[in-house]
């Protein structure tokens, strides 16, 4: 009996590894298809989803909220955070706040309200619902964002305040089913129920804070400082980033905050003690890490919602999806225009960003995650199947309609929009590569026999004179502009280390060089890419302001006349 009871449980494991080994095949397939067709990968994701969930379920394992909140939102949280610096994020941080914080609290009531008011579900439940529909998800916005080039200030509004709200969400959503399991009664304790929620708040939010700092701070100095292997303090940050959330859980505080903190940690002390080579493993490793956990949240989100029971809900959904755009759009016109109001000039949210923050407010896999914890046992089984069913309806509505339209708005408002002696000088090298990768081909075709030499040689002059023509034109290009020249140069530069670095490697795998001097060359390659990036980031970071301010003046121009 024992001897089968471990079969089984063995034959069980092995199916849950091949679903995740197909959940993965999937994902990249869906990429590479995405890609292909110019849809966000998210929304691709989902949209596969939708279309498995027609069929039997063949990954054996649930997914549950559980799953979504502990395993997988940790990752993406800590390898976003690790990408913002807090240079940047503190000349923007009160806006952020006020948005992620003040934001999500005031979206919760008016959702909740309305909800209450049109659909009479109890105040409780309605507000459950508010917090947990209250946090963004910017994953696919983001992506847009790096692909057209759009500044850098607005991605880090959008980005800085959903990785915030996340946690506020979470707290306020804990506080509704809290109250809600208490038997507490919102309307008839009032006050009282409001200052206790306050502290219990502030408890929660900032006690997740806390433990993801200092957790954050210890790693950063204990091990990225005074430990020099790649491989252990890679380690020790995936370490980091579930043990934050799982510490900060057990004392009943904010994990997600936790994350939060500790990420921002890591990635502005952590990453400057620590050598070059490991901060590209890390880089790298969280790079791979977010990309499958991001695939695997949104394939659950369309084999979560069950498409049979939007149709019957579809009154509560359409009031839903409004309450949100309503609550939403008060949100951030509302307090953009006041921190504007007493801010400087240069600190001011243009208009512009302010559409983008509105209809980028996606919304994803907190939201669905917190939507399956919902249960009959708080607010009856009728109400919480309500809930699930709004929730997976401006999921839904989120993703497929302000997903795939936000690209053209973000053209619309021309924030996409890059230096036309930028464009054109990508223009001339794109004509110089075709033209060589012509003459290559020509070239293969000859020596393998298939052309004459007569018509090789005809066409051979004529792709030379072209590309002798595309050279000059690139050249007088940059004479006119001779900062593209620079920026050519430092690409090159990174290029060829690069191949430096994989020349060393190759070496040593050749057994042509120790380790010792396989790690000695690495090392310095590393730091020489490293001192490049700077060089770029600081080039880029001057250009972008160069256009914004271009941008400003044309505008001024346009409205004077």
């Amino acid at each position: 009996m024992g001897f089968a009871t471990l079969l089984a449980q063995e034959s069980g494991l092995i199916q849950q590894e091949l679903g995740l080994v197909l959940l993965l095949a999937i994902a990249a397939l869906v990429a590479i298809v995405s890609r292909r067709i110019r849809v966000p990968y998210t929304v691709a994701l989902v949209l596969m989803g939708l279309v498995l969930s027609f069929f039997p379920n063949p990954f054996i394992f649930d997914v549950g909220g559980d799953l979504i909140l502990a395993i997988l939102v940790p990752p993406l949280l800590f390898e976003a955070t690790l990408q913002i610096k807090w240079a940047k994020l503190r000349k923007d941080i009160v806006p952020i706040l006020l948005l992620a914080f003040v934001g999500t609290v005031v979206g919760t009531i008016i959702v909740g309200e309305i909800i209450t008011w049109v659909l009479d579900v109890p105040l409780l439940a309605a507000f459950a619902f508010g917090a947990l529909i209250s946090a963004t998800d910017p994953v696919a916005v983001i992506s847009f964002f790096r692909s057209l080039g759009v500044s850098k200030r607005l991605g880090l509004l959008v980005e800085g305040e959903s990785l915030l709200n996340d946690g506020v969400a979470i707290v306020l959503f804990s506080l509704a089913i809290g109250f809600a399991t208490a038997g507490i009664d919102p309307t008839a304790q009032g006050l009282s129920i409001i200052g206790d929620g306050l502290v219990e708040f502030i408890r929660v939010a900032f006690g997740g804070l806390l433990i993801g700092f200092l957790l954050g701070y210890a790693v950063s100095y204990g091990i990225l400082k005074n430990v020099d292997d790649h491989l252990i303090e890679t380690t020790t940050t995936f370490a980091l980033a579930l043990g934050a959330y799982v510490i900060a859980e057990s004392f009943h505080v904010s994990g997600i905050l936790a994350v939060v903190a500790a990420g921002l940690m890591v990635g502005n002390i952590g990453m400057q003690n620590t050598s070059p080579t490991t901060r590209l493993t890390i880089e790298n490793f969280w790079e791979f890490l977010a990309f499958v956990a991001n695939s695997l949240v949104f394939l659950f989100i369309g084999l979560e919602i069950e498409i049979r029971q939007l149709w019957p809900g579809i009154v509560p959904i359409i009031v839903a999806v409004l309450a949100v755009l309503f609550s939403r759009a008060i949100v951030v016109y509302g307090i953009s225009a006041l921190y504007s109001r007493f801010t400087s000039l240069q600190q001011k949210i243009p208009l512009s960003y302010r559409h983008i923050m509105f209809w980028g407010g996606l919304r994803g896999a907190i939201s669905l995650a917190l939507a399956l914890t919902l249960t009959g046992d708080v607010f009856g089984r009728e109400f919480a199947q309500e809930l699930q069913v709004m929730t997976f309806g401006v999921v839904l509505f989120t993703l497929l309609v302000q997903g795939t339209t936000i690209e053209v708005l973000i053209r619309r408002l021309g924030l996409s929009a890059k230096p036309a002696h930028l464009l054109e000088n990508q223009r001339r090298q794109a004509k110089l590569f075709t033209k060589r990768a012509g003459l290559q081909e020509m070239n293969r075709l000859r020596n393998e026999g298939m052309l004459f030499r007569d018509i090789w040689e005809a066409t051979r002059a004529v792709y030379n004179e072209e590309i002798d023509k595309a050279k000059i034109e690139i050249r007088d290009h940059l004479e006119e502009h001779p900062e593209l020249e620079q920026d050519l140069f430092l690409q090159a530069r990174h290029d060829a280390l690069r191949a430096e670095r994989s020349a060393v490697t190759d070496a040593m795998q050749r057994d042509l060089i120790s380790e010792s001097i396989h790690e000695e060359l690495v090392n310095a390659a590393d730091h020489r890419l490293a001192a490049l990036d700077l060089m770029q980031d600081y080039r880029r970071e001057k250009a972008s302001e160069m256009n914004r301010s271009s941008g400003k003046e044309n505008g001024e121009e346009n409205n004077h006349e």
